[in-house]
């Protein structure tokens, strides 16, 4: 199985790939994209399993792309992994069509509580 980890910020990219190792996941393919726009192209040329996404980054917001995704028809389960976990927020990524809404700072058992379902 594919994740696509997208973040702006590089560092960040490695704290949310080593979270994934440490709850486990460890076994699945982990590839980045640094903004929305990239996480797009990624999508289509390498069809992941699953897209983990920031909400706020340069050229295309997270939200902006999980609506791009859908709206092209595409049903890749994506989920936030974000700073920012208002209940607005929240509501908003729900009706776009995100499973989930991690907020930072994040454990590797929050991790694994949303995306058991998901990947198995």
């Amino acid at each position: 199985m594919k994740i696509l980890v997208t973040d702006d910020s590089r560092v960040m990219r490695q704290i949310v790939i080593r979270t994934l190792r440490q709850a486990g996941y460890d076994n699945h393919d982990v590839i980045e994209a640094e903004n929305g726009r990239e996480a797009l192209e990624k999508v289509d040329a390498e069809a992941p399993d699953l897209v983990l996404s920031d909400w706020n980054m340069p050229e295309m917001t997270g939200i902006e792309c999980l609506r791009a995704l859908r709206s092209a028809g595409s049903s890749v389960p994506f989920g936030f992994v974000t700073s920012e976990g208002s209940d607005e927020m929240r509501a908003i990524a729900e009706k776009d069509g995100a499973l989930f809404l991690i907020a930072k700072p994040f454990t590797p058992e929050a991790f694994d509580e949303v995306l058991k379902p998901v990947l198995g």
